[in-house]
């Protein structure tokens, strides 16, 4: 028998699918920050060619990306299918106890179903898939993006990834796996890490999984997927191993969040923990939804941080040069002058001479070797320090960034949270629906957040 999904409609509240006027504004208002105060600093001092991450409009704009990513045969596709509810239909993705997806496929909202190479993904300018061009032909050959009509696809784009196999080697795949994986997880907003109960060996290409997640533990969510294939005593027991193989990977004081059910539209089998699973999914429903409802706030925080690296780099830079300027003697030798500054910059004081003169914190530094790196394909000669950049009627670019993230940003944040704290207008009376399992209702319990991309 199949499951009842109407409870995955009723969480995720797709009732709807009209962005709030707030959204809308507010989405505009970021793009502009960024285009006013921080893209010129960006390109000015070329911080594209430090990072390798050029931030696009399509980035700024995308959607929230769920990532799905554990060993072959685990549940991955099969999670997505019932997510959207495509079983036994002819957009439900391909599943089978063999390594089933070779390719990355991106799940994304479209105006009727269609198949879209990897080719043209990266061609398209308007998408947040163009940077993936650096990887090569290899790898946009085995790349699929599947377009569809969905409710659930309005509001977060799902990645379906190629299993982890552990007896194969990297190079065998065609395409640099790990870089792959790490650009996906850069940009991922939640990242669904599934096990399977009878997969839970730890190998070379997991283990380096785990370090590329490093520092974004917070978005990691284990999944102990097909949970009603095993007694409750067996359940217990591979439960604990998970912890076990994983806790040597995982290094935080706070482990993450594990869900324990069978995500698959067919119904629990008999004589199993029904109810824990039940709750279990609900929890996990709840968290994509509030992955979704804090999309603007992390696009806020994210064009911040970006602004303080590009700020970073650009004092950086016109500290490097002003010793430059400094060292320079009438007989001296041009070359041999800035190479000895980038070869040793604590000889002169480059990176500390930051932290004294400036509000950076000495965590957010680069590494010094990452620009010996960046002036030997840019030359000296194409930047111009800080204070040539400023002119009567556009400002100063310094003063622009610092603004942005200072005072712009952080207002545009607070307006937002104004916003959603205003009581929200008196409705007519409605038939109240039965209560989900696991969840709460009752004068004891608190009203669930309102969700602003929608209006209400």
């Amino acid at each position: 028998m199949l499951r009842d999904r109407s409870h995955i409609e009723d969480t995720l509240r797709l009732a709807t699918a009209e962005p709030s006027a707030e959204f809308s504004a507010a989405m505009k208002k970021l793009l502009n920050i960024y285009h006013t105060a921080i893209k010129p600093m960006e390109q000015a001092y070329k911080y594209n060619e430090l990072r390798q991450h050029e931030v696009t409009d399509g980035e700024i704009t995308s959607k929230p990306m769920v990532l799905f990513l554990g060993p072959w045969s685990v549940g991955k596709s099969s999670m997505i299918n019932y997510l959207l509810g495509l079983h036994s239909t002819s957009q439900e993705l391909y599943t089978g106890a063999e390594p089933t997806t070779s390719e990355y496929t991106v799940i994304m909202h479209g105006e009727k179903f269609r198949s879209i190479e990897g080719i043209v993904m990266a061609a398209d300018s308007s998408r947040s898939f163009s940077p993936l061009e650096k990887f090569g032909q290899g790898f946009l050959e085995r790349l699929v993006g599947i377009e569809m009509p969905h409710k659930l696809l309005e509001r977060v784009t799902f990645v379906d990834t190629p299993g982890i196999i552990e007896n194969r080697k990297q190079q065998e795949r065609g395409y640099p796996y790990n870089e792959v994986c790490q650009w996906f997880i850069d940009r991922a907003d939640l990242i669904f890490l599934v096990f399977d109960p009878t997969k839970l060996d730890v190998g070379g290409e997991l283990e380096m999984l785990f370090k590329q997640m490093k520092g974004r533990e917070s978005q990691i969510r284990l999944i102990l997927n097909k949970a009603d294939s095993l007694t409750n005593q067996d359940l217990m027991r591979v439960y604990g191993a998970l912890f076990w193989s994983m806790a040597p990977l995982i290094n935080v004081t706070e482990p993450p969040r594990v869900y324990v059910s069978s995500f698959w539209p067919l119904d629990y089998a008999a004589d199993t923990s029904r109810e824990l699973f039940m709750k279990e999914e609900s929890s996990l429903l709840e968290d994509l939804n509030q992955v979704i409802e804090n999309q603007i706030e992390n696009k806020i925080a994210f064009i911040r941080q970006h602004g303080i690296r590009v700020r970073i780099h650009a004092l950086l830079v016109d500290r490097y040069l002003q010793t430059y300027y400094d060292k320079m003697g009438w007989f001296s030798d041009p070359y041999e002058v800035f190479q000895d500054i980038v070869n040793d910059p604590d000889k002169y004081y480059i990176f500390k001479s930051i932290l004294a003169k400036t509000n950076v914190s000495k965590f957010d530094l680069p590494n010094k070797e990452a620009y010996q790196d960046f002036f030997g394909v840019n030359p000296v000669s194409s930047f111009k320090q800080l204070s040539s950049h400023c002119s009567w009627s556009g400002g100063c670019l310094l003063e622009k960034i610092e603004k942005a993230i200072s005072h712009e940003l952080p207002a545009l944040l607070s307006s937002i949270g104004k916003a959603s704290g205003a009581p929200p207008p008196a409705k007519a009376a409605q038939a109240t629906p039965p209560p989900l399992p696991g969840t709460c209702e009752g004068p004891g319990c608190e009203e669930k957040p309102k969700n602003r991309w929608r209006r209400q």
